[in-house]
């Protein structure tokens, strides 16, 4: 077949299915066959830097790795964990869990690689000095010199520059922190303690500066080097406009989809430091066979494995390909042999049509029980091959079997899941953490984005002569009569998890509060665990019944101010004593299901609320606990859906709360602007948390009398708030409002505060970052009719979860609002 015909063909040719399940292994077609191929005759790597998931640019991503086809690479300084959540309620850890799995899905379409740092994104920061300081500058800067030297780029790419352009102290911390490693990585006097790990000392060529217009914020510029990544892959039937925009709306969490472009689109660089260029990135860099000695009989043949391919039948590339495997084994070690020999070996496998699968039919299996393995191996392309041999977690057998065409061979196995298994757990939350960071002891996993599968089998199977080993996850697979044939990972659990309900307990006025412990002895081990509890300060606990595995406590709080406690849960069983853990389980149908354990742990909030009125109507927004911390203080708290937003149920209400981000979510919402406002003209109290819909719209429709929502925040948790209006009832009744209500703050203040307020509305808080003016949008109040409105952007959703008992206070006075005449 001639090479235009073979485009033609290709062009018609899906290589994979956006649609397919993120956790579904992946399957190669002929034509990303193709492009792997080539791939094999281009070495070149490209690191691109930015601070979080969506701060890469995924056209250039998807341009680089797939129309270039260098090894491409992105380095997030942080997992996004001190975002906000647009599809549930997860905030933290659990939403850097989310955006984790969310990355490798988007590099899944883009090409890319991924990799973080040990930075925890501890919410927005208008400093670069801060993000520097909390994240510990050079745990963070020696994670990225480690990322460079393992990965060898040609060039590093920043997304950002090092300096208030960049619009957030993350951004700019991420360059400058790439400016620096560009050196450090070069230097065998930093960090040397990395180079008993296997890397050396690595010097880019070049780093630069990938300009952006956003908006009103535009840094290009006519002179500055400029590329166009808008072309399109006829192998791929898309542009890199298109693929961008699919990999880009795999960050559900954030909302962050995008329209696929086409047509031109220019990218520009400025340079930071390094070699001068002038026309491309790569410009000056080898990026052929010739960088490695020996390489010129590597290109040979796969230049004839190319000259040859068949789009109809990849099997007959497969002897040219083991051909090129071992000719690259003959190389000298080195970073292109060992990385060549990898992509060799992928394409000998997708050429094969070989399917190597274990699975098992739970996702999960118990520390000390045994595990049935069912394993299937089909040589679909019929190519010349025998199974010699399946290797997992200490069981190995010989098993020679020639294997023929399109054939299922299977084999099932019980294998012992040693006492001692680790539990599998994120590898970043395996030990505590610091403030701003995560801590990870074992070097090698630094920069890795996620954790090695629970247990991995490798399949040895000679193929055209070369004894050649494949691994695979082991993994559960089902199938679900609506989703179909579905993957998901194995998890590994302890012999007992153990979880509060609920995991907060509020005392408002010192009553009684009831919880309870829910135990569960995982696999087929007989008894009950015996369960205790650590004392708390000033909290006394009394067992009142048990059934079954739930064990139901009553606890009462003898403190006289505020405070946050916690009793842990301790088990013995078996003839093992332990701290119990729980199992957390995250599961959404765009990412693999995420198990992780925290220790099993009650929180225990002490402090003198006061309230007035007691039935809350909630309007559910992009995902918060709020609901649960009302319930916690004591009100009635009802959800509301569409069809309740009329007078008639309204009325009911003390007040309305609307979640966070509640108009940005529910296009409805707006249209039921005139009943809310009817229900405030009666007497009802609307409170609005925090929105980003119609950002600087004085027009937006939420409150009695004109407001702008803006960009406008106070990062700093322990900045100084000041009492605009000391006498006004939010800040008097039920609960007298002081200073010590706004101690122990987490991450921020507010964010999205009122700006360009009618004189209606009175501004009730004034507060401000270092070295800024005062911002007064932070919590504000107007009258109308016999109501209340109140705007607020202080951040409840995540004060209330955290425990933070001047938060209840606070909002246990916004809530009484329309309760008290004569203020």
């Amino acid at each position: 077949m001639t090479n235009r015909k073979a485009f033609i063909l290709l062009a018609i040719l899906l290589s994979f299915s956006a649609a397919i399940k993120a956790q579904a292994p992946e399957t190669l077609g002929s034509a990303e066959i193709f492009l792997r191929l080539k791939k094999l005759n281009v070495l070149g790597t490209v690191l691109y830097v930015a601070a979080h998931p969506d701060d890469e640019n995924s056209r250039l991503i998807a341009y680089m790795a797939k129309d270039r086809l260098y090894r491409t690479g992105y380095l997030s300084m942080t997992r996004g964990d001190g975002g906000q959540n647009l599809i549930g309620d997860e905030q933290g850890v659990e939403l850097g869990l989310i955006r984790t799995q969310e990355m490798l899905a988007a590099r899944r379409i883009d090409g890319a690689e991924q990799f973080f740092t040990r930075a925890f994104d501890f919410g927005f920061t208008k400093t670069t000095a801060e993000a520097l300081r909390t994240w510990d500058k050079e745990k963070v800067l020696s994670d990225v010199v480690w990322v460079i030297r393992k990965f060898q780029p040609d060039i590093l790419i920043t997304r950002f520059p090092e300096d208030g352009r960049a619009g957030h102290g993350h951004h700019s911390a991420s360059a400058m922190l790439a400016h620096e490693a560009f050196t450090a990585a070069a230097d065998p006097n930093r960090f040397p303690e990395q180079f008993k790990y296997g890397v050396k000392p690595w010097q880019a060529k070049r780093i630069l500066w990938n300009t952006f217009n956003f908006g009103s914020n535009n840094t290009t510029s006519d002179d500055q080097m400029k590329i166009d990544v808008g072309l399109y892959n006829p192998v791929l039937g898309k542009s890199y406009g298109e693929i961008a925009a699919e990999s880009r709306t795999q960050h559900k969490s954030q909302g962050a989809a995008l329209t696929p472009a086409r047509g031109q689109s220019m990218e520009f660089f400025t340079l930071v430091a390094g070699d001068g260029v002038h026309s491309d990135p790569m410009e000056g860099i080898p990026t052929s066979w010739d960088r490695v000695s020996g390489g010129g009989e590597v290109q040979r043949l796969i230049d004839e494995v190319i000259k040859h391919y068949a789009l109809t039948d990849p099997g007959a590339s497969v002897p040219g390909l083991v051909k090129v495997y071992k000719a690259i084994a003959g190389l000298k070690d080195g970073y292109w042999k060992t990385q060549k020999s990898k992509e060799v070996l992928r394409l000998i496998e997708a050429c094969s049509g070989l399917w190597l699968e274990a699975s098992v039919r739970s996702g999960y299996t118990v520390q000390g029980d045994d595990l049935q393995v069912s394993f299937v191996v089909n040589n679909r392309l019929n190519v010349r091959a025998s199974l010699a041999e399946i290797k997992v977690s200490g069981f190995d057998t010989v098993y020679k079997q020639d294997l023929t065409g399109n054939t299922n061979y299977i084999l099932q196995k019980s294998i012992h899941v040693p006492d001692k298994m680790p539990l599998t757990q994120p590898y970043w939350l395996a030990e505590e953490m610091s403030p701003g960071s995560y801590n990870v002891s074992d070097q090698l996993l630094i920069g890795d984005a996620q954790s090695q599968p629970a247990f991995e089998v490798q399949f040895r199977i000679v193929i055209d002569g070369a004894d050649l080993t494949f691994t695979r996850p082991v993994q559960y697979k089902y199938t679900d009569p609506v989703k179909g044939e579905l993957y998901q990972p194995l998890t590994v659990l302890p012999p007992v998890t153990a979880r509060f309900d609920p995991d907060l307990v509020v005392f408002a006025n010192g009553e009684e509060k009831d919880f309870l412990v829910q135990t569960k002895v995982q696999g087929d081990r007989p008894g009950a665990p015996e369960v205790s509890l650590t004392k708390p300060a000033d909290i006394t606990i009394r067992e009142r019944s048990t059934g079954n595995s739930n064990i139901f406590y009553s606890a009462r709080s003898a403190s006289r101010g505020a405070s946050v406690t916690w009793s842990d849960l301790l088990f013995r069983h078996d003839g093992r004593q332990d701290t119990a853990r729980q199992l957390r389980t995250i599961s959404y149908d765009h990412i693999p299901r995420i198990d992780y354990f925290s220790p099993s742990r009650e929180k225990f909030v002490s402090a003198d609320i006061k309230m007035a009125g007691k039935r809350i109507g909630y309007i559910e927004g992009a995902g918060d606990k709020v609901p649960q911390a009302l319930q916690q203080m004591g009100y009635d708290v009802v959800i509301l859906r569409e069809k309740d937003i009329t007078t008639g149920v309204l009325r009911q209400f003390d007040a309305v709360i609307a979640g966070v981000r509640a108009y940005d979510v529910h296009p409805w919402l707006a249209g039921r602007y005139d009943q809310l406002m009817d229900y405030i003209k009666e007497g009802g109290n609307l409170i609005v948390q925090y929105n980003r819909n119609g950002i600087g719209n004085n027009k937006l429709k939420i409150g009695p009398y004109p407001f702008v929502i803006s960009n406008n925040r106070v990062t700093d948790e322990t900045a100084k708030v000041d009492f605009l209006q000391p006498g006004h009832a939010v800040l008097n009744y039920p609960n007298k409002i002081t200073d010590k209500d706004f101690e122990g703050w987490i991450q921020e203040r507010g964010i999205y505060f009122a700006d360009q307020l009618d004189p209606k509305y009175t501004a009730i808080l004034s507060m401000h970052d270092p070295g800024e003016g005062e911002q007064k949008g932070s919590l504000v109040v107007g009258d109308y009719g016999k109501g209340k409105f109140v705007y607020t952007g202080l951040v409840f959703f995540r004060e209330l979860p955290a425990g933070v008992p001047g938060a209840y206070r606070l909002l246990a006075n916004i809530i009484a609002l329309n309760q008290k005449k004569g203020f």
